[in-house]
């Protein structure tokens, strides 16, 4: 009578071994931004003593959470495998888009806000639909919406206001609570917190639950790894491409919100050059280009090592001509950097 084998004990399974806190971090992508971070505080904080005072903090914040709010979605969006190269202007759209409705409407400035917001998502939605229903490469279709959307911010401006800004809304019905939701600002003791940072943290929140622990997180990884494969085992590809392009153009309304209840007034020809910032933010933060690898916890750092940047070389009194250089600098690292930790990942 033959003997059944008894299965192997529990504690041999790969997949049920226990794994240790260094491998966990290094499989972490925002760990080489991490570590960017740190050492950029370090070298300012020594460089520049003005950099750790509390006013400094509130500079550095403020300039991160600008950039922060827009890399969130920038950063799903790769880690989905795509890119948008409107997203810089789209920001100024929509706060042209809400002055001028509700300058020419004389009406509340709720409504110029609610009709940019329908209208930011629309453009969102085009590019995604755009890119599912042509097959072309993400950078094509969002670079002819780029060229768009320029040409018609400044042309409805000038058309409309009769020079490049709008006219000042300060004195409409809605004005203060509009600001009150997108440019307000408390300080605590010597530090000044714009109402950015909190829409910054809580889009990281956001993004992080669901990338980690939502169905659509996991559509948006396996998208971005290997699309083909994804649609042959159900992942609804056309819906999560769309559905992270309207991501994308709703914190761009967040943002282009903000800017006008800043500023009371928005220049047509802002906004251009941001979206390789916004992108190089998610880099650092460990997104691949190739998509399919990234995190929203690691574009907040790409951000932060961005304000940090831009304000020590001020600190320091340095020449910020020279700020393009450490950016393009830092992007390189960082790329070298992460493709390491991912490779020691991997092989662990």
């Amino acid at each position: 009578m033959s003997t059944a084998t008894a299965p192997p004990p529990a504690a041999h399974d790969e997949r049920l071994a226990h794994v240790s806190l260094l491998r966990r971090l290094l499989g972490r992508p925002e760990l080489g931004a991490v570590v960017g971070a740190v050492a950029v505080f370090v070298f300012f904080s020594f460089a520049a003593p003005s950099f750790l005072q509390a006013s400094s903090l509130s500079t550095i914040l403020y300039s991160a959470s600008t950039i922060g709010i827009m890399a969130v979605p920038v950063a799903m969006l790769m880690i989905g495998g795509e890119f948008d190269l409107s997203a810089g202007v789209m920001v100024t759209s929509s706060a042209l888009i809400s002055s001028m409705v509700s300058y020419q409407m004389t009406a509340n400035v709720w409504v110029g806000v609610g009709v940019s917001l329908l209208v930011t998502l629309a453009i969102g939605f085009f590019n995604g639909f755009m890119l599912t229903r042509t097959k072309l490469p993400s950078f094509i279709i969002t670079l002819g919406t780029f060229l768009m959307l320029t040409g018609l911010n400044l042309g409805f401006t000038k058309l409309i206001s009769g020079s490049v800004s709008t006219k000042s809304i300060a004195d409409m019905e809605g004005f203060p609570s509009a600001k009150a939701l997108f440019a307000s600002q408390w300080t605590i003791g010597d530090v000044t917190l714009k109402v950015t940072v909190l829409w910054w943290l809580v889009l990281v929140a956001i993004a992080t639950w669901i990338l980690l622990r939502t169905r659509a997180g996991n559509w948006i990884f396996a998208v971005g790894g290997a699309a083909d494969a994804a649609r042959a085992v159900g992942v609804p590809v056309v819906k999560t491409r769309i559905g992270l392009y309207m991501g994308v153009a709703l914190c761009a309304w967040i943002s282009g919100q903000h800017i006008l209840f800043s500023y009371d007034v928005v220049q047509s020809g802002e906004g251009v050059g941001n979206e390789f910032l916004y992108i190089i933010a998610a880099v650092i933060g460990g997104c691949l280009m190739t998509g399919g690898y990234g995190s929203a916890i690691g574009s907040a750092v790409g951000a932060f090592i961005f304000g940090m940047t831009s304000n020590g070389i001020v600190y320091a009194q340095w020449n910020p001509d020279w700020f393009k250089f450490f950016l393009g600098a830092m992007l390189l690292l960082a790329t070298l950097l992460n493709a390491w930790v991912r490779k020691r990942a991997e092989a662990k």
